[in-house]
């Protein structure tokens, strides 16, 4: 073991006539250990929050949308799914038509989207149909025309009171115009699955049926509005709808998730920004602990510093006793507040202790995803403002004169 490693060590873990040192170097390691655990565990939320809402917008929606550039609605939309499906990273292609809708059953009634599908091209592009509590998606393909089949959320099944097999009136709010002035289009379905994807706008107001139901409702002639595309990596999505609009022709255009979301994953970007800073300020006061306790240090060793200094030791190693002992209380408050904030967000999340109004957050309960960068990272900043707290004592320690201390000793 180095002279100075050995000394710090020595002077870290000694009994001392003055006690307050010693209670403000533990007061220090609590503090670092607080600072470093609490930002573990307030990025994990925000972690978790970003990756969830990822995971269910993304799963729920699709990565790429193709729409026409006038609204007038996608012709030939057979021919121009096969011709994007021919495109590099796109995995599912699926052509939709969405409207809104008054549902309702009995005297309950709620406003909703819409979707008509095609259910064997939409299992490859959303995840929704897979998350079925009861039914199956399958029926969406069996042709009934006196009550077609309807896929709905968890949460409008609750409002409506509806379960599988219930009837449902949906009403188009546009109608139709006649000599006696606008007429809603209405139609009875039958509930043949609902769908819980645990994100509560999906939940609440999500409607499927068949894609031909829905253009004979409408009077939409082999017309859909959208074409929605699955990719083998989100996160290429605006190049890939690049590629996707230039292979359309003219007349069409294209938006993708993250332009769709941009304000919400700004958000989150900014809160964790934010978060960061503030709570950094815990470290931060503990580096000034770090600070008082190496200066107090320094006064009380003087005699100690001049006797080495006489033996032989240089200012340096002087400077990097003290310097060490400083980066000892940090490193061993980092640590100890890694494995602690580890360890509460992984209780955290496994238990689902921390619960939300799933109406108000859309999910309902705080996700906390860990990453080990972010330990690296918040270990590393913790130690640098630990060791920028040590630089004014040690060289103060660096430059006695041992003449001058030994002389009144």
């Amino acid at each position: 073991m180095r002279f100075e490693l050995f000394v710090a060590f020595r002077y870290l873990m000694s009994k001392r006539r003055q006690g307050a040192v010693s209670i403000v170097t533990v007061i220090s390691v609590v503090g670092v250990t607080a600072g470093v655990m609490s930002l573990v565990i307030a990025l994990a939320v925000n972690n978790g929050f970003k990756e969830d809402l990822e995971n269910r917008l993304v799963g729920a929606t699709a990565n790429v949308s193709l729409l026409r550039t006038e609204n007038d609605g996608i012709r030939d939309y057979d021919e121009l799914v096969a011709r994007v499906l021919q495109l590099p990273h796109v995995v599912g292609a699926a052509p939709a038509v969405y409207e809104r809708v008054l549902i309702s059953s009995g005297s309950r009634a709620r406003g909703a989207v819409l979707k008509g599908i095609d259910p064997d091209r939409e299992i490859k592009v959303s995840h929704l149909l897979n998350q079925l509590t009861e039914g199956s998606f399958q029926e969406l393909s069996v042709d009934s025309p006196e009550m077609p089949p309807l896929i709905l959320g968890k949460e409008l099944a609750e409002n409506l009171g509806a379960v599988v097999g219930a009837p449902l009136m949906v009403t188009s709010i546009q109608g139709r115009l006649t000599p006696f002035g606008p007429v809603p289009k209405f139609r009875e379905f039958r509930v043949v699955g609902i769908f819980d994807s645990g994100f509560y706008d999906f939940d609440s107001s999500w409607v499927f049926t068949d894609l031909r139901v829905v253009q004979k409702l409408f009077d939409l002639v082999d017309v859909v509005s959208v074409v929605e595309i699955k990719l083998d990596d989100i996160y290429i999505a605006p190049e890939v709808a690049k590629i996707v609009e230039r292979a359309a022709g003219e007349g069409f255009s294209t938006t993708h998730w993250m332009e769709q979301n941009r304000s919400l994953f700004s958000a989150l970007a900014l809160e964790r920004l934010v978060t960061a800073l503030t709570i950094g300020l815990i470290v931060f006061v503990a580096a000034l602990n770090i600070f008082i306790t190496l200066t107090m240090l320094v006064m009380e060793k003087r005699r100690e510093i001049a006797v080495l200094m006489s033996m032989g030791a240089r200012p340096r190693q002087i400077w990097s006793v003290f310097t060490l002992y400083g980066l000892l209380i940090g490193l061993v408050g980092t640590l100890l507040g890694l494995v602690a904030g580890y360890a509460a967000a992984g209780y955290a999340d496994a238990h689902k202790l921390i619960r939300l109004q799933a109406e108000i957050y859309s999910i309902a309960f705080v996700p906390f995803q860990t990453r080990p960068a972010d330990g690296v990272l918040i270990g590393l900043a913790a130690l640098t403002v630990c060791f920028l707290a040590t630089l004014y004592p040690s060289l103060s320690a660096a430059r006695l004169n041992p003449v001058e201390i030994l002389r009144y000793e």
